[in-house]
């Protein structure tokens, strides 16, 4: 109709990459709709509240590389949203630990990781929880996304997920999609007290069970005895269908590698069947006419910074193209 304003961007995935691309967009007046299938935004960088404490069970911390992610982790800190955490991890073998790694600061958020993707999504309003069943071209040539038109669909997820919801027809957009992602698990361990060696973190070689262990309590600021482990892919994929099964393996592996004599109090499992992209795709992103394709397995290794920057960069340029 005469005076219709065309339909809206839609950004589907309200993870710090559909985040970052939507506050592009809204910057430059284009009003996006944004949309997430989860009760709390913030994609993989989830966070479970245990005893009343946060913890985060996907992305364990974020590291600054690019001078434009610099300046919003500089905002986190001078607000208190971020905090730093330490660059020196230890290294260990299944038979215990065998020195340290210093590598660039790793950043913590006292609130967890999750708080930092909801402070980006200030006044963006996310429809949540709202869930996309299929993208698919209008007789128009615009996308569909869930029945309702778009004028550009933005699926800021994980490849496999994006194949799910794509239709046959956007056939550039699916082979963009189409790559191989790993699984994890993140198991939550709880003691009445500290009973490891001082730490900050671990990355476990060797092992066909454990990858990496955070100290929460390190973590978080607070000494909370807490400790959170990630299993080998190989040992996820084997539990992706009754997570608490791996928890045995996983925690003597954990006791075995700090040297912890006493039982854990609590114990938690959360599966990650899309954990990692096996192999990072170098662009920012993906796009056509109709379909944009952003976030981690973008913008070369797996990181928190990558996958903000794969959706800010594709935010920007459809704010050339549309604006």
């Amino acid at each position: 109709m005469p005076g219709t304003p065309p339909p809206r961007p839609t950004v589907v995935g309200a993870g710090i990459a559909g985040i970052a691309c939507a506050r592009e967009l809204a910057v430059a007046g284009l009003a996006p709709r944004v949309l997430d299938r989860g009760r709390r935004i913030g994609g993989r960088m989830a966070v479970r509240t245990v005893d009343g404490r946060p913890i985060d069970l996907g992305a364990s911390y974020l590291t600054v590389r690019d001078p434009a992610f610099g300046a919003v982790v500089e905002d986190w800190l001078a607000r208190g949203l971020a905090r730093p955490w330490t660059d020196t991890f230890h290294v260990a073998t299944p038979e215990g630990i065998e020195g340290t790694r210093t590598g660039p600061v790793r950043y913590a958020a006292p609130r967890g990781l999750r708080s930092l993707v909801e402070d980006l999504a200030r006044g963006l309003g996310v429809e949540h929880p709202y869930d996309v069943s299929d993208v698919s071209p209008t007789r128009a040539g615009t996308p569909s996304v869930a029945g309702r038109a778009a004028r550009v669909a933005v699926l800021a997820m994980p490849g496999p997920q994006a194949l799910d919801l794509l239709s046959e027809r956007y056939a550039a957009a699916r082979e963009a999609a189409d790559a191989v992602w790993e699984p994890t698990l993140a198991l939550v361990a709880r003691w009445p007290r500290r009973c490891w060696p001082q730490l900050d973190g671990v990355f476990v070689n060797d092992s066909p069970v454990l990858t990496f262990v955070a100290d929460d309590g390190s973590r978080r600021g607070d000494g909370a005895p807490v400790l959170v482990a990630h299993s080998h892919p190989v040992l996820a994929a084997g539990h992706l269908d009754d997570p608490e099964r791996a928890a045995p393996a996983m925690l003597a592996e954990l006791r075995a590698v700090l040297h912890i004599a006493k039982p854990a109090e609590r114990v938690d499992v959360m599966r990650w069947s899309l954990a990692k992209p096996v192999e990072p795709r170098p662009e920012p992103f993906h796009l056509d006419e109709a379909i944009g394709l952003c976030g981690d397995g973008w913008h070369g290794p797996s990181r928190v910074e990558a996958a903000y920057l794969s959706g800010r960069a594709l935010g920007l340029e459809l704010a050339r193209r549309l604006g």
